[in-house]
């Protein structure tokens, strides 16, 4: 229900010089307005938005010329008017048809000439009635009309009680509306005529034109009130509902005001103890972020969330976290860079200083710093580098930093198994954090180190999601410029920071991942290489940590060779690290002790130190026995060499295998028996043999899994020698995949292989034509011992292996004939 005070005061009793009028009508009041004698023509007012019930007195603000005109000329008539709402309240001059068809005749009680102008006029409602033609539309629209029929109802107990239900919710819903004035109350107890009563509160209740349109409309009073009955229902539960909000809000804000004195109080005895209060800390962290240089979006969100926490209680649990959350933002540095060295020079003395050999990685680094002096926005190159344990990938990194004169960050990913460790958690979590990534940014104080990624082909993944995948944003050039962590919840530019990943193997790495990354290939170390290693930077470095100056001990290249040949066996050169220290501190102690020592150690003082020697260099077994072949082999810590031994005994042709071989090199074994069955006669093995001589091939040692295609050609040269009993050309190793048809194919880790080669004194090797370039990529003086076979098929491989003499104690390969029976007959 919704009354304007103006409205109402116009519904109170109004007297002027031509009339009287009380609108609080009785029923004999309402019985002689409806015995009134209304024209049959009626000038017709249209109304934009409102409607006229019989009995209601309403003021109208007329504008339009026609409307004018048509309230004067009535004026100085009879003062009878009929007034119709328009259909739509949009249209400024509505036509004959566009008007409503059923509307209120209305007597003109005043009209009133305001002081701006408008002309008002206050009207009341007599009766209703149907348009029926129109007979005049200029200047004003005049309209015969027909009298509205009411259906006549019998006033009984139910429709008494809605009335008393009616005037029971207006009265309720006055009290509750402060915006409806007392007298409305008075004036609704005191109406008697229960269809004024309707009408009354139809024309002030707070509905709709159409939904007031369609009451008048109504013929029977009792659908009429029952629709009333409806409408204030809502009106009530809507008023109702305010007040509870408004209450709440009320309570709320007391609450408030409560808790704000509280905090007055305690900032003020913050101050006595001399802490910090709150708004200084507000103050402080504001000051902070003027200085920063982030972007405006950026600034923003750090104003909105300081905002944020200045409205927080600071003993709530949240002040802490906004805390550091602004903290976080303040400390991270956005768009703060350290200024590149671009002396191409010094970078690479740099990087000959602190490592030796690893050339393609230092080409790589020297490149991306020529093409970054002469263009300086260049995107970050993301580096892999590939190698076994040992060999300096991750201490690369920090020479690279220290030649580019940048930060220097390392992030350890083994055994990363959350995904919420690259991308941090979400702030609304208890003990929330931000990804490592971002954390390391931050401890770097730069938007632009050189950020290590250690292991990455040890990353794990679980129930709690796939960290490799969390870094394919991160290692992208083309996405990680707006790299989200979820703590952070704002984009951070990565894309200037010079990401360089370390591995063991490349298998264990996502292939998606693996795409984003440039590989370089960090292959193990020569005896050669490992004796600069030793003499640049291992021995002085174990001399410094043991306290020992330079003329305490002397090692030269050959007492350095025997460690590394006879006490380590690696692609790196961690264990001759670890062997180099055991030596400095056995002189130590010799100089602590006071005892006499040399100071030039010698391969005796080597042995009487580190003990016997550990590993033999001439692995290299002798080629007295048949069927025994030296294989070359690639581990994750480097090459090495293996022996594929293949023996026969008598039986029924079955084949063994053993050596804790995977399922590709059982294949291998299968193809090259089956080459082999299949090529016996060009071999000068009688195809007889394969029936009566069951074989065994073993690969020590047995402990250890072994598995790939490389040991195809190995294979099938030991089965030629059993089945042969030829001897093997002395020195020799080899490696190549091979196919049914007899084929050898190239396989991958040669460097490490042929570096184990030279370790186990191996003096020619067979390859496949195919690996000719890997070669070539081994420096010549590393590789001058050594011969090189490349071979296309299987047959010049058997042809340079084995040799035209039996071995020693060849077995006696004679065909045992098989006696013919003859069958029996029934």
């Amino acid at each position: 229900m919704s009354f304007d005070p103006y409205d109402f005061k116009s519904a109170l009793p109004i007297i002027n010089d031509d009339s009287e009028f009380f609108p609080l009508m009785s029923s004999e009041d309402e019985a002689e307005m409806n015995n009134e004698q209304v024209p049959d023509v009626l000038p017709i007012l249209p109304l934009r938005n409102t409607v006229l019930f019989p009995g209601v007195v309403i003021p109208i603000t007329v504008g339009r010329d026609k409307s004018i005109k048509l309230i004067r000329d009535a004026n100085k008539g009879d003062r009878m008017i009929g007034v119709v709402s328009q259909q739509d309240v949009g249209i400024e001059d509505p036509t004959f048809d566009q008007l409503n068809r059923v509307g209120t005749v209305a007597l003109i009680i005043k009209m009133l000439q305001m002081p701006d102008g408008n002309t008002t006029v206050i009207i009341q409602g007599k009766k209703r009635f149907i348009l029926n033609e129109e007979v005049q539309s200029e200047p004003y629209i005049k309209a015969t009309i027909n009298p509205f029929k009411e259906t006549k109802i019998k006033e009984d107990k139910e429709f008494k009680a809605m009335i008393s239900s009616i005037k029971d919710m207006a009265m309720n819903i006055i009290q509750l509306s402060p915006n409806i004035p007392s007298e409305a109350g008075i004036a609704i107890r005191n109406i008697e005529s229960t269809s004024f009563l309707i009408n009354f509160i139809s024309s002030n209740m707070n509905a709709e034109m159409t939904a007031k349109q369609h009451l008048l409309e109504v013929a029977n009073l009792r659908e009429r009130a029952n629709l009333v009955l409806e409408h204030l229902t809502l009106d009530l539960q809507m008023l109702e509902l305010k007040n509870q909000i408004q209450t709440k809000v009320r309570v709320d804000l007391d609450k408030q005001q409560r808790d704000y004195f509280l905090n007055q109080q305690l900032k003020t005895i913050q101050e006595e103890l001399g802490g910090n209060s709150p708004d200084l800390e507000v103050d402080n962290l504001r000051q902070r972020g003027s200085k920063k240089k982030w972007a405006k979006d950026i600034g923003d969100h750090f104003n909105k969330e300081l905002d944020k926490l200045a409205r927080i209680n600071p003993a709530a649990a949240d002040y802490s976290v906004q805390i550091n959350y602004l903290e976080l933002l303040l400390d991270l540095p956005w768009n703060e860079f350290t200024k590149d060295n671009f002396d191409l020079k010094r970078a690479q003395k740099i990087l000959d200083k602190d490592h030796f050999g690893l050339d393609k990685v230092k080409q790589r680094i020297i490149e991306y710093l020529a093409v970054l002096k002469l263009k300086r926005d260049m995107k970050a190159p993301i580096l892999c580098l590939v190698g076994p344990p040992g060999v300096g990938k991750t201490s690369l990194g920090k020479s690279i930093a220290k030649a580019l004169g940048r930060k220097y960050v390392r992030m350890a990913l083994g055994g990363i198994r959350d995904e919420a460790e690259i991308r941090g958690h979400r702030k609304t979590y208890i003990g929330a954090m931000p990804g490592r990534i971002i954390t390391s940014i931050k401890k770097a104080g730069a938007a632009n180190p050189v950020f290590i990624l250690d292991e990455i082909d040890k990353v794990g993944n679980d129930f709690r999601g796939d960290p490799s995948s969390a870094l394919l944003e991160v290692l992208d050039p083309e996405q990680n410029s707006t790299f989200y962590d979820h703590y952070v919840e704002m984009d951070f530019d990565l894309s200037n920071v010079m990401f360089i990943a370390t591995a063991n193997s490349l298998s264990n790495i996502q292939p998606a991942l693996l795409d984003r990354m440039e590989i370089i290939e960090v292959s193990g170390y020569t005896i050669e290489e490992k004796i600069e290693i030793a003499k640049q930077h291992l021995v002085p470095k174990q001399r410094e940590a043991h306290g020992l100056k330079a003329k305490d001990i002397t090692l030269k290249g050959d007492v350095l060779e025997k460690i590394v040949e006879d006490y380590t066996r690696e692609s790196g050169v961690r264990a001759l690290e670890k062997k180099i220290g055991s030596v400095v501190r056995g002189i130590a102690k010799n100089i602590a002790m006071e005892e006499e020592y040399n100071s030039a150690v010698s391969k005796k003082d080597i042995e009487k130190i580190l003990g016997a020697p550990i590993y033999d260099k001439n692995l290299y077994e002798g080629n007295n026995v048949a069927g025994v072949v030296t294989g070359l082999a690639w581990t994750s810590v480097g090459g090495d060499i293996l022996f594929i031994e293949a023996s026969l005994s008598p039986g029924k042709g079955h084949m063994s295998l053993t050596g804790s071989l995977g399922d590709v090199m059982k294949e291998s074994a299968t193809i090259a028996m089956a080459y082999l069955r299949a090529h016996a006669s060009y071999f000068d093995i009688n195809p007889k043999l394969f029936e009566q001589w069951d074989v065994h091939i073993h690969v020590p040692a047995g402990a250890t899994p072994k598995d790939g295609p490389s040991a195809g050609v190995t294979m099938l040269t030991a089965l030629t020698s059993a089945f042969t009993q030829r001897k093997i050309k002395p020195h020799l190793a080899m490696t190549g995949e091979i196919t049914l048809r007899g084929r050898v194919l190239p396989v991958g880790g040669i460097k490490e292989k042929i570096l184990a080669a030279k370790r186990a004194n191996i003096k020619e090797i067979i390859l496949c034509k195919s690996n000719h370039k890997d070669i070539q990529e081994i420096r010549e003086d590393y590789i001058k011992d050594l011969k090189f076979n490349y071979v296309t098929d299987m047959r010049e491989v058997i042809n340079l292996a084995l040799l035209n003499e039996k071995v020693d104690d060849a077995l006696d390969l004679t065909i045992k004939e098989k006696e013919d029976k003859k069958p029996i007959l029934n």
